[in-house]
């Protein structure tokens, strides 16, 4: 921590920003972090190794860009991973059936978890978006659908980090 002086004021140290924190960090303190974003221990170590980030926005793109440079093998072990995004209390039980056979019959067609991203929708609307969302990719392709996934994976992890972050910078 730097002090601030200004002319006739008392030297106030800043305090570290979130940013400021993560950037500093051990790597081994670090990357437990970044896999709760993401389950992919190769997204974490090159988020981890290029670091710091001068703004939240760079780290926000360095963690796009490393999503987006994924394997195949590195997607299936983060699909693997993943669960179904936590719904609000209180939904109607049929519904609540109804997500558990659509998600099951996804699992059986392209063998791994369901992933959606939910940022910015209201509670009340996420259970109806889940099972559309389901219904509509059971349509798709398995190859299709593996895109489809990574691109909803990476806004997740993009969603889960900001969060992290508290949103600063944005």
């Amino acid at each position: 921590m730097t002090p601030t002086h200004s002319p006739g004021r008392l030297a106030i140290p800043s305090l570290p920003t979130v940013l400021d924190a993560f950037n500093n960090a051990p790597a081994d303190e670090a990357r437990p972090l970044l896999l709760e974003c993401l389950r992919s221990p190769r997204w974490a170590e090159r988020v981890v190794a290029h670091r710091p980030y001068p703004t939240v926005d760079a780290l926000l793109a360095a963690a796009d860009e490393a999503a987006y440079d994924l394997t195949s093998s590195d997607l299936s072990e983060a699909l693997a991973a993943e669960t179904l995004p936590a719904l609000p209390d209180g939904g109607y039980s049929a519904a609540h059936m109804a997500l558990g056979a659509a998600h099951a019959a996804y699992e059986a067609r392209f063998g791994h978890a369901f992933v959606i991203c939910l940022d910015g929708l209201p509670a009340d609307e996420a259970l109806d978006h889940v099972l559309a969302g389901i219904r509509s990719r059971l349509t798709n392709d398995p190859e299709e659908e593996r895109v489809v996934a990574a691109e909803e994976l990476r806004r997740t992890a993009r969603g889960r980090l900001a969060r992290f972050l508290g949103g600063a910078g944005l």
